[in-house]
């Protein structure tokens, strides 16, 4: 089970390909299914951390695919489909979907929505496992970091530097904190320390680590969302 797959159920492919892009784009991992009968199998073997259901499905409709998931998991489920009406939301919402989308939809509210979900539904008090930001996503508790899709293979330093700067993601983080924070209060090293590591991020990482991590002169660096920046 990958700590940040989403699975993707609809029978049309286009629709499949344009949420794939940007769920990916969002760091998530993605598996798709263009059927009911398959989406429940893949929904207990892959166990993802959330569903994204349309209604109208060959073999097992929407609904029943949300019924038959909830006998074996509490995995969030988001409703996509052309269906808007009140009765069919309400419907879907009653069978267990924890949030409900009308197509034609917009990407960027589908992924807004999404995130809302995971944050509604993560247990009170449990940090975040994964932080993500564009097309980068880090993971606390399985020790990955991808970057579009791709695993990045990251020092035990290098991860905990990226780790700590996404989830102060907006803020300058400076080299003495960076200091303190990863290598530890008794630590007898210098700045120059830092900017290696940020560096050998930077290049791992390609152009989105020069998108994403910014250096503040004289102060630090920031990890940043460009997109959310006024």
């Amino acid at each position: 089970m990958a700590d940040n797959l989403i699975l993707v159920v609809d029978d049309e492919q286009n629709i499949r390909e344009i949420v794939r892009a940007y769920l990916e784009r969002e760091g998530f991992e993605v598996a798709e299914s263009a059927d009911g009968e398959d989406a429940v199998k893949r929904a207990r073997d892959l166990k993802p951390v959330l569903i994204v259901l349309d209604l109208m499905l060959p073999r097992l409709d929407g609904w029943e695919v949300c019924r038959q998931v909830r006998q074996f998991s509490a995995v969030p489920i988001v409703m996509l489909t052309a269906r808007g009406e009140t009765i069919d939301r309400v419907a879907g919402l009653e069978m267990g979907a924890d949030d409900y989308i009308s197509k034609p939809f917009s990407p960027r509210e589908m992924i807004a929505r999404v995130k809302a979900v995971l944050r509604r539904t993560r247990p009170a008090g449990q940090p975040a496992e994964t932080v993500s930001c564009g097309a980068i996503s880090i993971s606390k508790d399985s020790h990955r970091a991808t970057c579009a899709g791709t695993e990045i293979n990251l020092t035990p330093k290098e991860f905990d530097v990226l780790w700590f700067m996404m989830q102060a993601r907006g803020r300058v983080c400076a080299r003495e904190l960076l200091l303190e924070r990863v290598w530890g209060y008794d630590y007898f090293g210098d700045a120059r320390t830092v900017d290696s590591h940020i560096k050998s991020l930077r290049e791992k990482l390609g152009p989105e680590g020069s998108k994403h991590i910014r250096t503040v002169w004289g102060v630090g660096y920031r990890f940043e969302d460009p997109e959310n920046v006024l």
